[in-house]
């Protein structure tokens, strides 16, 4: 402020009181940069917010139409309790500091905020992006699980497993954090550059729902006797392609909202290079590294199979999507060409493990974010180029970039420990918390349950009521041959019994 009046009041030489009209002119300026960044980081929120409609849609229509109140529910929850857990616990567990490396220490319950480094706006957008990560997992474990148990998982995550992960990697205080506090030493010189997501969201979503799907183990029906693959296949591909799109357009504000601000510039008044600028640049090499994405799919999986899937190109455009998360603002736009290309074959070639390991995951969450993800974190440091790095992590001279830009090796270093500390940690929470809930009989619903379909057992009827004009006209089957209708009585749920995989 006091370097904006003194440059400023020279200029108002002629006008009486010119120190004092200078402040105030300096003050205005400073009000409408906060208000501008603030609007900026509220409407990338109220986006990343919307991609919850799009999970919804996406896991709806991934499932069997059996199961559609359960998992809408399950979505509707993970933003509910996510909500007060975060608020609770979460944000201060990430950004409450000062603290330790670890782990944060103040604004639980948001007390002490607003406050000059964090406003309101900072936890509203921080908070979507922990339901994100609880959103992706609940993908990995539908159609077989206890609703006590999203509910249990859901404020764990978003409450303490999430908000430490990004603590390390976000936070100021973070021992791997690239936009570390000044003074405090940076892992490998470097810091890990995770701008948006791709580990500290995809990898802890996607693990922890590896880990889930794992402890439960396969849908009835999901590999028959001899092991072989079978396909349930979800009922509504409109769903899924709405939820896509959904998604599509939240990224929007998952990756060039992650800025924070946009009222910033990295070069002389006036000029255009500012912050404005890499927003633009990280919203192209999004889009473009999902695009490739798709196409690749498309034609990968149209030489395996004969068909032109548009399911598998959904899900290889959000693969390409979580890829490009981690490194979207330090990329130039080619680059992010290769991250899409490279994701979609990720993709294709986990799906082909899982099914020959007998995962069943039914929405691929697990190998779409948590391999896509960190794939997403690889490329970063392989093509993160230096003069980004330096306008979006700035202070920080001589600082290590890309291996494949003449960087050197220190950044994919710091970035294989990243992989690694997610993997360990997500695991080591997780895996426990999902085998204690199986020994106590509270994770997976019985096999009468499961063959019935959740919606009818658990949630008092279908989500669905088709009737036909005349279902005599067509042999006495409904035309179309779908006919789902509420059950005047619920069934009621037996104990429950442990579903194996060869059972039909």
């Amino acid at each position: 402020m006091s370097s904006c009046t003194s440059d400023l009041a020279p200029l108002l030489g002629g006008v009486a009181n010119s120190s004092a009209a200078a402040d105030y002119i300096c003050n205005q300026f400073t009000d409408a940069g906060f208000a501008i960044d603030t609007t900026y980081l509220l409407f990338s929120a109220y986006l990343v917010f919307a991609m919850q409609l799009g999970f919804a849609m996406l896991c709806a229509g991934s499932v069997r139409a059996k199961n559609t109140m359960n998992i809408m529910l399950t979505n509707v929850l993970d933003a509910a309790a996510g909500g007060l857990f975060y608020y609770l616990f979460g944000f201060a567990f990430a950004f409450g500091g000062p603290s330790n490396g670890f782990i944060g220490k103040h604004f639980f319950g948001l007390k002490e905020v607003p406050q000059p480094s964090f406003d309101y706006s900072n936890f509203l957008y921080q908070w979507a992006f922990a339901i994100a990560a609880a959103g992706i997992t609940s993908g990995s474990i539908a159609e077989r699980t206890q609703f006590v148990a999203y509910l249990i998982y859901s404020s764990f995550l978003t409450g303490f497993v999430y908000p430490v992960v990004s603590h390390w990697f976000w936070s100021g205080d973070g021992w791997a954090a690239a936009a570390r506090n000044a003074g405090e030493s940076l892992l490998f010189e470097t810091g890990v550059i995770d701008f948006a997501g791709s580990g500290v969201v995809h990898m802890v979503g996607g693990i922890a729902g590896l880990w889930g799907a794992i402890i439960e183990g396969p849908r009835i029906g999901r590999f028959d006797h001899a092991g072989r693959s079978v396909n349930l296949r979800g009922h509504s591909a409109t769903l899924v392609v709405l939820g896509t799109f959904l998604l599509w357009f939240g990224w929007y504000g998952f990756n060039p909202g992650s800025f924070n601000i946009i009222f910033r510039t990295y070069g002389p008044s006036g000029s255009i290079h500012g912050q404005w600028s890499a927003v633009g640049r990280t919203a192209v090499t999004t889009t473009l590294a999902g695009c490739t994405a798709a196409l690749t799919t498309l034609f990968g999986k149209r030489l395996q199979t004969g068909h032109w899937n548009v399911l598998d190109v959904c899900n290889g455009l959000l693969g390409g999507f979580a890829a490009i998360t981690s490194g979207c603002s330090v990329v130039d736009p080619w680059a992010a060409i290769v991250c899409g290309f490279v994701s979609a074959w990720v993709l294709i070639g986990l799906n082909k493990l899982a099914a020959k390991l007998k995962f069943d995951d039914p929405l691929e969450a697990a190998q779409l974010h948590g391999g896509c993800g960190a794939w997403g974190i690889i490329f970063t440091a392989l093509f993160a180029r230096e003069k980004y790095v330096n306008e979006v992590y700035p202070g920080r001279p001589g600082r290590p970039y890309g291996l494949f830009m003449g960087g050197g090796g220190r950044l994919l270093g710091a970035h294989i420990v990243q992989i690694l500390v997610i993997t360990g940690w997500v695991s080591c929470t997780m895996g426990p918390l999902f085998f204690a809930l199986h020994k106590l009989n509270l994770l997976r619903i019985s096999a009468e349950d499961e063959l019935a379909g959740m919606d009818l057992t658990r949630h008092g009827g279908f989500a669905y009521d088709y009737h036909d004009e005349d279902p005599s006209a067509h042999g006495g089957s409904p035309r179309g041959g779908f006919m789902l209708k509420s059950s005047p009585t619920a069934v009621k749920p037996k104990a429950n019994q442990t579903a194996t995989a060869n059972q039909v």
